[in-house]
């Protein structure tokens, strides 16, 4: 709900979600969601409003596990709440079932990739491993915050009912025993979880293409 020109950032990230056809989203909140679910209710601009309510934190796996148990799909698209990655949709899905991917990650290089962790793919878009953050500022492939996920397999390979991270706990585990594809693009990014790109989504969003 953090306001972007005095719109809440989640506006921006529903309304490209309908520009590529997307007609659901399940949203997963906690901590004061009664703001979002007060706001949005059942639709935005078209598209169902669905909310999975965590009663405590648990973590992005954990969080994502209990939205997916509202979804009769099986092959889902989970975004961060906090970052906005300008993925072609299409493009990315092709991409996963041309590659015969059981998990697909947006992939994004940044010139500074200091805050982030690092991601190294093979020549077949294979990831082959997930580096911790250096602080070192040097370029380098990271995790926008895109996936395509089977929710069979994923409900099949994780914890139920705890708090756990998909980077650490899943993705990372699970890369000797899944096909893990990365999916590289170099369209807009931005990580509004620090001041600095706080303040600059301000001006990037006023000229935002997704209305």
């Amino acid at each position: 709900m953090a306001p972007i020109n005095n719109i809440p950032f989640l506006n921006y990230q529903l309304n490209y979600l309908k520009y590529f056809g997307i007609q659901k989203v399940i949203l997963s909140v906690g901590y004061l969601h009664e703001k979002i679910t007060n706001y949005y209710k059942n639709n935005f601009n078209g598209i169902e409003i669905k909310y999975s309510i965590e009663d405590e934190p648990m973590g992005t796996g954990g969080g994502i596990r209990l939205a997916m148990q509202h979804s009769n799909n099986n092959e889902l698209l989970v975004l961060n709440g906090d970052s906005f990655f300008d993925v072609d949709i299409k493009s990315f899905y092709n991409f996963h079932i041309q590659q015969n991917a059981q998990i697909s990650l947006a992939l994004r290089n940044v010139n500074d990739a200091a805050r982030y962790g690092t991601i190294s793919i093979n020549k077949q878009q294979q990831i082959i491993s997930f580096k911790e953050k250096s602080g070192a500022a040097k370029e380098g492939l990271i995790n926008g915050g895109v996936y395509l996920l089977n929710k069979n397999l994923f409900l099949n390979n994780t914890p139920s009912v705890i708090n756990f991270s998909i980077e650490k706990d899943f993705f990372e585990t699970q890369l000797q025993h899944l096909t893990i594809k990365g999916f590289e693009c170099n369209h807009y990014f931005i990580d509004i979880g620090i001041p600095q790109d706080y303040q600059k989504a301000q001006h990037d969003f006023k000229d935002f293409k997704y209305r």
